[in-house]
């Protein structure tokens, strides 16, 4: 990530009140403490009963339909056809909150499974970005706690992020709750994620994020304790997750790491391991730079 100064964010401003805290995507990451973190990783995996692997012996790791974008050139690919798959094991870090926005205090009940059936956020947000205009809908599982609107709002600021797809110059996006949508992000249990991913070949296993066709399908137990990596910044997590599902759906396939001491590109799956790159969350940097590295399956 750039250390150069930021450029002001496209994200809209929100006034609506969330439950018990204010995400702000534009604050740094707490990088005087990723040592720590680095060693509460290494410790966490068992803490938090996080594996090694992660959709990497779906179909999706195996071979996926999306294509990763030359490291020289910026330029974006159709987005995926409905009906294909992209598989994910998002878990990535980067600077995006300030210390203590999103750790967890205390041990959150996370269902194994819940109905199959969602409620969508209502409203919508105004368009971001310039290209053409991709339409979505948030949706949330029904019987967990967690607010439709909430996760909309976040998923609103992270897709307006001037470090996000936008930056490609082709890419808008604009939430809807109604009508035609291009894609669905949607927040669910390990076990719904697991049946609707299935249904494509994937093996999420209860553990991991995954893109099939239109659904952007997020596990809830990666939304709320993100991974060891992440622990003390689950709203970066977060971004990562979003982010490397949309890549997914905007046709961008896995990277490798660039290079040691490197920004982490948003579609390196960061959860098989850094590989000496540095966390980061966002598909661009701060100067409009896409983020990238070696194509890999």
């Amino acid at each position: 990530m750039s250390a150069q100064k930021a450029k002001p964010s496209r994200t809209r401003t929100r006034t609506r009140r969330r439950s018990g805290r204010v995400y702000d995507p534009r604050k740094g990451l707490w990088w005087g403490g990723l040592a720590a973190v680095a060693v509460l990783g290494a410790a966490g995996f068992a803490a938090v009963g996080w594996t090694s692997g992660d959709a990497g012996d779906s179909p999706d790791d195996a071979g996926s339909t999306a294509q990763a974008r030359p490291t020289s050139a910026p330029s974006r690919p159709a987005p995926g056809p409905a009906g294909t798959s992209s598989p994910s094991a998002t878990a990535t870090t980067s600077p995006s909150t300030s210390p203590g926005t999103s750790s967890n205090p205390s041990p959150i009940d996370i269902p194994s499974t819940g109905p199959g059936t969602f409620t969508t956020a209502s409203g919508g947000s105004d368009k971001v970005g310039r290209g053409r205009t991709l339409r979505y809908q948030v949706d949330v599982e029904k019987g967990i706690a967690l607010s439709a609107e909430d996760v909309a709002e976040e998923v609103e600021h992270i897709l307006g992020d001037s470090r996000g797809w936008t930056s490609d110059g082709q890419s808008a996006f604009q939430r809807v709750s109604g009508g035609a949508t291009d894609f669905v992000v949607r927040v669910a249990t390990p076990g719904t994620v697991d049946a609707i991913c299935g249904k494509s070949g994937l093996n999420t296993r209860g553990e991991v994020n995954c893109r099939v066709g239109a659904d952007v399908m997020v596990n809830l137990k990666r939304w709320e304790l993100a991974t060891p990596v992440y622990a003390e910044d689950v709203t970066a997590y977060r971004a990562l997750i979003i982010n490397h599902e949309v890549g997914h759906f905007l046709g961008h396939g896995h990277v490798g790491c660039p290079g040691r001491g490197k920004p982490a590109p948003a579609m390196m799956q960061q959860i098989k391991g850094m590989n000496g790159c540095a966390p980061n969350v966002w598909p661009y940097d701060e100067d409009g730079q896409l983020i990238t590295g070696p194509a890999v399956p």
